[in-house]
């Protein structure tokens, strides 16, 4: 064997093979997480193929490295850098694709009349009602939204009481909510989604009415 022959195994056992697995292992822990997502949002129809890809590409990255009689260092390391970043981009891919619903709670002092109007004029249903904290009346107003409006919202809450107090959870499910309706879609296109029996398609205007 010369010795040519011999760099180019070389090469590609210890720089080559070792970035196909760092590659393979952010495509499919990605998908993992965005697996999971899709389950704790009741998507069920697009997880199990998405499942199906995940283990597939999973089994071709750990054939590569069980393969061979020498122990691969670098194909190790390639395998767990994979994990860790494919972790992140799942997290950001979540963020992209901001499936499903959330709701904002606000607790606030103030008169919440004007905060009421702007949501209410920039298309969000919303429910407010008068309680009690622990120094005295406030004002309780929450809303369901999509979670790329979070930062809309946050802004007009900050805008109008810097100091109110508010919180965000995220919601498995909902019979029906008020949203601004967009032309012009920013994210990924929803004909991804499955079409649930029973539901409007997802592009048809919906009429805006009050929440109860």
């Amino acid at each position: 064997m010369g010795l040519s022959s011999l760099g180019d195994m070389n090469l590609y056992a210890w720089v080559i093979l070792p970035a196909m697995i760092f590659l393979a292992r952010i495509l499919d822990v990605s998908l993992g997480t965005i697996r999971i997502i899709f389950i704790a949002r009741n998507l069920r129809y697009i997880a199990p193929f998405i499942g199906f890809v995940e283990v597939m590409i999973w089994l071709l990255a750990v054939r590569q490295i069980m393969q061979g009689d020498k122990l691969n260092l670098a194909c190790f390391i390639g395998y767990s850098a994979g994990f860790a970043f494919g972790t992140f981009v799942g997290m950001c891919l979540e963020n992209l694709l901001s499936i499903g619903k959330v709701v904002i709670r606000v607790i606030t002092k103030a008169d919440s009349g004007e905060l009421e109007s702007s949501l209410r004029a920039a298309g969000f249903g919303l429910t407010s009602t008068d309680a009690r904290g622990a120094t005295g009346p406030v004002k309780l107003v929450f809303s369901i939204v999509e979670p790329h409006d979070i930062h809309r919202i946050v802004s007009l809450i900050e805008r109008f009481d810097p100091k109110a107090f508010y919180t965000i959870e995220d919601v498995r499910f909902v019979s029906e909510c008020v949203t601004p309706f967009r032309i012009r879609e920013t994210r990924v296109p929803r004909w991804l989604w499955p079409l649930r029996p029973g539901r409007r398609p997802v592009f048809q205007p919906v009429q805006k009415r009050e929440a109860v």
